[in-house]
Parts: structure tokens; C-alpha cells; sequence
């Protein structure tokens, strides 16, 4: 079972000490990986002693749920807007610059590195990352989908499927040369590129 992070201090001193050995604990999970990271250079890097890093935090794994449940916050699907009633075309373009964006961050690489490291081993860690961010995506632009198919202006018979291809082919030279790190994150240009031939096929292929 994964242990889920301790909740908040209400004292804003503490708050901002959680804060501050997170933020140590991401640069070194970031740098040497989770199974090479150590409690005392976690603590090194947050400069904090291990005696209160161990107040806040149990051991790696509660540190890395903490990490991880920021990550959620910072690539939540809520800070989408999508408009029911906004022409496809538009809605695809905004949701894929949004999307990529938000995947190809240049600090959120790690992140999904470690993630795919360890999910073998804490698979529920894995699935709460999944269920809470791609799943999430796919699942809030599928809906979108299936008012367009109501409405006439799509022809879909498998609308989670149409979202998975459109999150897919806006990853297309992006995503991979990325996170192996062969390649920068790319630059919102060079994204907007992508996604606009993304979109292009996408309506190619199912608007009615």
C-alpha cells in the first residue's frame, strides 16, 4: 500500500519546512534517480537535518507520494477550460497545445521517468499517476467528443478511442525525443505545429 502524504501543518512555518524539503527531495530524485536517492542527501539539498526531515516525512516512498501528488496539482486536466459549444477544430488545437504543454514541461520529465521506473514495483502508485493525469486528459476531451458527435458535427463510433489517437498523434517528434532526452522540450511553436497537423488529420478522418 502506498502511503498517502501527511496532510498540510496549519502552522505556515511548517508548511513552508514541507515545502522546502519537497522541493530538495525533487531536485535529488531528479538527479540520481529514486533508488539512488538517499534520506541524507534528501535532506542535503533541503537543507534540513535528517531529524527533521524524518518529522515530515516516514521514508523515500512517502517523500515521492509527495512529489508525485504536486505533480498532480501542476497537470491537472481542471486547469483546462473547454467549451462544449466551440467549433472542433478550435477546442482540438487548444486541448493539444494545453496537453503538450503540459507533457513536455521542462521540469516534469523526471518526474515521468521515475514514475515509469518504479510503477512495476508500486504499481498503485503508477495507476494513481495514470488514472489522475493521462486518464484524466482523455477522459475530459472524449466527453468533448461525444457533444460533437450528438450535435452532428463529428462521425465517431468510439470516442475514448478518437481521444486516445488525438493525444497520440500530438505527441508525434515531440514526446519521445523528449523524455528520453535526445531533445530540449520543444518550444510552443514547434508545438502548435504539431498539434495543428494533429488536428487536420484528426477532422480528415471524422468530421461528418
Amino acid at each position: 500500500m502506498i502511503p498517502s502524504p501527511p496532510p498540510l501543518p496549519a502552522n505556515d512555518e511548517d508548511s513552508a519546512k514541507r515545502r522546502q524539503i519537497v522541493e530538495g527531495a525533487r531536485k535529488v530524485f531528479r538527479e540520481l534517480g529514486f533508488d539512488a536517492a538517499s534520506m541524507g542527501e534528501i535532506a542535503k539539498a533541503a537543507g534540513v537535518s535528517k531529524g527533521t526531515l524524518y518529522v515530515y516525512f516516514a521514508d523515500k516512498l512517502a517523500l515521492f507520494g509527495a512529489i508525485v501528488t504536486c505533480e498532480l496539482r501542476e497537470q491537472g486536466i481542471d486547469k483546462l477550460t473547454i467549451d462544449p459549444t466551440e467549433a472542433p477544430e478550435a477546442t482540438l488545437q487548444k486541448f493539444g497545445q494545453s496537453y503538450m504543454e503540459m507533457l513536455c514541461r521542462p521540469t516534469g520529465g523526471s518526474t515521468i521517468r521515475t514514475m515509469m521506473s518504479i510503477a512495476e514495483r508500486m504499481p498503485e502508485l503508477g495507476r494513481r499517476y495514470y488514472e489522475s493525469v493521462p486518464a484524466a486528459w482523455l477522459g475530459r476531451l472524449a466527453d468533448y467528443l461525444r457533444i460533437q458527435v450528438a450535435n452532428g458535427a463529428l462521425a465517431i463510433d468510439d470516442c475514448d478511442l478518437a481521444a486516445a489517437q488525438f493525444m497520440l498523434s500530438c505527441q508525434a517528434t515531440l514526446f519521445l525525443p523528449f523524455i528520453f532526452q535526445v531533445t530540449p522540450a520543444p518550444s510552443s511553436e514547434r508545438i502548435a505545429d504539431v498539434v495543428a497537423s494533429a488536428t487536420r488529420m484528426f477532422l480528415a478522418a471524422y468530421r461528418r
